[in-house]
């Protein structure tokens, strides 16, 4: 995901937001499910399960990164958020996506009469109402944070995990209520239970894709990701800002965390400044990454001369 980090207090109450409302939907669709037999039902309690302990996983990912640098992990353990993020996606595949499609089938192949249809569109009415809440308090807390992009995009290009994750989630939570309560609909009106398992299909088809989008953006992270074109322009833009700093020749970075950032340069500061000075320009040029880019912790900035291919050494 690229992008700048994100708040990671707003999503905290976002992601307790969740896992409060997903806990009392899943105890109530479990209920529902033995009531009426409807497998759009279990389906929907499993996924809201699944959601839950989601949220637990996220919570998890952030205590984690919180643990101080060690020898064998000098740069802190920030990205394990994006590891329990990554875990989240196989969460939903196995324990939501797979089972919904076992039980779609299973009901498919198998079709039962559905009993007291009633109660399970008033447990569905509810959960939506629920589940509109948790969708409504994650959009809250990343609405600040979009700075302009459309949704797809800030998920895309987010850098921290658990707001978009959590707006996937709630997103994908009241999309398959609509299919649960569609199901059921269609099998009372049809007459014919096929459409509860239907409907249970599309849920776990449903939980599929979110899985696989949660796993390949976290893939990216895990990797390592550059910041964002902008911070690096203000990156470049510090370092340059001083008059003993000629022009920067290279410049990298990469996110160990959310909001952690790493920003390596080689900078051509003239073959005029003596040892101390540069140290001192080096020191103060750290100084104004640090200001400009908060997340910027670990900076190690280079001297170096630029020089024209005329100029530079033969190789070979």
């Amino acid at each position: 995901m690229a992008g700048g980090g994100d708040a990671h207090g707003g999503s905290g109450k976002a992601i307790a937001a969740a896992f409060f409302a997903n806990l009392g939907i899943a105890i109530a669709k479990f209920a529902g499910f033995l009531i009426t037999g409807s497998s759009a039902l279990l389906a929907e309690s499993v996924h809201s399960v699944a959601d839950a302990s989601n949220q637990g996983l996220l919570v998890l990912g952030g205590r984690r990164a919180r643990r101080q640098p060690t020898p064998l992990h000098p740069f802190g353990y920030g990205r394990a958020r994006y590891f329990w993020a990554f875990v989240v996606a196989v969460v939903l595949f196995t324990l939501g996506g797979v089972f919904s499609l076992y039980e779609g089938y299973h009901k498919v192949s198998d079709p039962h009469e559905l009993t007291s249809p009633v109660v399970a569109f008033a447990i569905l009415g509810l959960a939506i109402v629920f589940e509109a809440f948790a969708l409504r308090t994650a959009v809250k807390h990343a609405q600040p944070l979009r700075e302009g992009r459309s949704w797809w995009r800030y998920i895309r290009t987010s850098r921290s995990p658990e707001l978009p994750v959590l707006l996937l989630e709630d997103t994908g939570a009241l999309v398959g209520l609509v299919f649960a309560t569609v199901g059921i609909a269609l099998a009372l009106v049809t007459g014919d239970p096929v459409w509860d398992g239907v409907g249970t299909l599309a849920i776990g088809a449903l939980l599929l894709v979110i899985a696989v989008v949660v796993a390949i953006e976290m893939k990216s992270s895990l990797i390592g990701e550059a910041a964002d074109a902008e911070t690096i322009e203000r990156i470049t833009a510090e370092l340059e800002s001083s008059p003993r700093v000629r022009s920067v020749i290279h410049l990298i970075t990469q996110h160990l965390g959310p909001d952690d950032l790493l920003v390596a340069a080689k900078v051509d500061f003239g073959p005029s400044l003596t040892t101390d000075l540069l140290a001192q320009e080096i020191d103060a040029c750290e100084a104004r990454i640090r200001a400009a880019v908060p997340i910027a912790r670990v900076v190690y900035i280079e001297p170096d001369l630029r020089r024209t291919d005329a100029a530079a050494p033969a190789t070979g």
